[in-house]
């Protein structure tokens, strides 16, 4: 079991969390989002081994914030409230 860091709450269990996604840009403005860019946008992700972002849900105080972990270790280096990118 690891402990992740919520910024409102301190450290919990890995269970109280919910993954939801790499921190990116929502392509603008959205009349003139082609069918492609917005596939990209919300389907294809980085995915990258080693140190990344990641948007997290707190569900015990329905809080999201941005991680960095380092996936190829799987430690926690770090936690930010959530800001849009």
């Amino acid at each position: 079991m690891q402990l992740f860091p919520c910024p409102f709450c301190g450290p919990r269990d890995e269970i109280e969390f919910r993954y939801i996604g790499e921190p990116k840009a929502r392509p603008e403005p959205a009349g003139s989002v082609s069918d492609a860019e917005w596939a990209d946008y919300l389907w294809f992700n980085g995915n990258p081994k080693g140190v990344s972002r990641e948007v997290w849900l707190h569900l015990a105080c329905m809080e999201m914030f941005t991680m960095t972990r380092d996936t190829s270790r799987n430690v926690t280096v770090g936690a930010e409230t959530r800001s849009v990118p």
